[in-house]
């Protein structure tokens, strides 16, 4: 059996690391009176509550007295008055409708290793990474945070110092949408009628959130009666349009710094899982993608994350009858022409996908079932199939008695990965003593690995409390599979 090493490398979920979040009081009118209330202070009131308010928060949070501010434009028309605020009692307004997150308080756990874009000013045989968690913080509110390091030419592994400071990114209010993949995507909805052609056809080739709500306008005015009829289609019209979004970090703000968190309805109980991968296409270029889990609160569904370089991010919906369940994840370049992906589509086997298109996933095939005691409950992929010269590595979680997590390892053909050509009888890695408590006990599991140096440099979680990483000996690693 490959032996596993185990790092000393160790990322707890740090309660301190806080998020700057909106707070809206409920109900409404309670949140007039907020502000009511601000108004009747006097400036030296005022000043002397925002000073209050800088010297406990102002040292937690890049420019917070920025993040006051806009937050007292959200709700600048609640002020009772035209009459110009001074500066501070603008801040003071903004203060009082915000609120810190502590994103990871709960855990951070389900890592993901992909190679960093910047691989300038290392040593010969080193290679920086960045690596994505699942962090939950308070109602169990997953968001995916980062952190980056470096292999070294030993596969000595140093991860950075986390930043102390976390921010979310900004939206791109005008974020296009292709009408012609839009469209496609409300068929898959089964939501392609009277109504969605009247609002499309008020639409260009392309539109923005903006657009879509203006054209909605036009026909509900036009035709009030068709309207009321289709209110199920106008809103899932809106909510497909919200849930493919763009976000953008600032650029002096480190890795460990930025945060995706919750934007949209489909995904506003959560962003987990998500599996990263450094995707090559036919003429030589990188990209990032990562599937993920959204969670609504009522319903999962697979979502895609794209990236060139960790600053600017789009989500895209994914779209077909082969689009269900957890547990998604790309290889890292088109098999034949087409996109393809390995998942688990009924919550026991595991199964692979063939795309022309990277949004729209009609097709499954079979591709590994439990075979082993370990493995019976079921069968889950630990992240994306890795590229060797001997085939397709696919690192696997399975689950035995007690839901006990293990994970394992299997290999694909080069040429037609439907078919498995070795596979490990016994886990690679079972949770050892120190590893069995958590959130949920006898767990180990990974979102993405990657191999340097002949060692698969595998992250992983324990217990869906905390995550470390271990190195495993690739020849090894593959002499053990039968």
């Amino acid at each position: 059996m490959a032996k596993v090493t185990r790092t000393k490398v160790r990322i707890d979920p740090d309660m301190s690391r806080v998020l700057i979040r909106p707070f809206f009081p409920f109900p409404k009118e309670q949140s007039l009176m907020i502000v009511a209330r601000i108004m009747s202070l006097t400036e030296e009131q005022v000043r002397r509550e925002l000073k209050r308010v800088l010297q406990s928060f102002a040292d937690r949070h890049f420019s917070i007295e920025n993040v006051f501010e806009r937050r007292f434009e959200t709700i600048h028309d609640w002020r009772f008055s035209d009459k110009e605020l001074t500066r501070d009692r603008r801040l003071l307004i903004g203060a009082y409708f915000t609120s810190e997150y502590s994103l990871e308080c709960a855990a951070l756990f389900n890592p993901s290793l992909v190679p960093h874009p910047d691989q300038s000013g290392l040593p010969a045989g080193s290679l920086r990474f960045i690596m994505s968690l699942r962090a939950v913080g308070e109602g169990h509110v997953s968001s995916i945070s980062f952190r980056e390091g470096v292999i070294d030419s030993n596969n000595g592994i140093r991860l950075e110092e986390p930043c102390r400071f976390v921010t979310a990114p900004e939206p791109i209010t005008n974020t296009e949408h292709d009408k012609v993949g839009f469209k496609r995507k409300v068929f898959e909805m089964s939501i392609d009628n009277e109504y969605s052609e009247r609002v499309l056809s008020q639409v260009g080739d392309s539109f923005t959130i903006e657009g879509l709500r203006r054209a909605i306008a036009v026909v509900d005015d036009h035709e009030p009666g068709l309207s009321r009829h289709h209110s199920y289609t106008r809103d899932n019209l809106l909510w497909l349009a919200l849930s493919n979004y763009e976000i953008e970090f600032a650029h002096d703000n480190p890795i460990s710094a930025r945060v995706i968190f919750p934007n949209s309805p489909r995904e506003q109980n959560g962003i987990e899982d998500a599996r990263f991968v450094r995707f090559v296409d036919e003429a030589g270029e990188a990209t990032y993608y990562a599937t993920y889990t959204a969670y609504s609160g009522r319903a999962i569904l697979p979502q895609l994350l794209e990236t060139k370089d960790f600053l600017r991010f789009k989500i895209i919906t994914l779209s077909g009858k082969a689009i269900e369940n957890k547990g998604m994840a790309m290889f890292p370049t088109k098999i034949d022409g087409r996109y393809a992906i390995v998942s688990r589509q009924d919550a026991e086997n595991m199964y692979i996908m063939f795309s022309d298109d990277l949004e729209v996933w009609r097709e499954k095939t079979p591709l590994a079932r439990p075979a082993e005691p370990w493995e019976f409950v079921k069968l889950g992929n630990c992240g994306s199939p890795i590229a060797l010269d001997e085939g397709w590595l696919v690192i696997n979680h399975g689950v035995g008695p007690m839901r006990k997590y293990c994970i394992g390892a299997f290999l694909l053909d080069k040429k037609d990965p439907t078919r498995i050509v070795g596979r490990l009888r016994e886990p690679l890695l079972r949770p050892v003593e120190n590893e069995r408590e958590g959130y949920v006990p006898n767990v180990v599991y990974s979102c993405g690995s990657l191999v340097h140096n002949d060692a698969l440099i595998l992250p992983y979680a324990m217990s869906d409390y905390a995550s470390r990483i271990a190195v495993v000996d690739l020849r090894e690693l593959l002499s053990a599979m039968e």
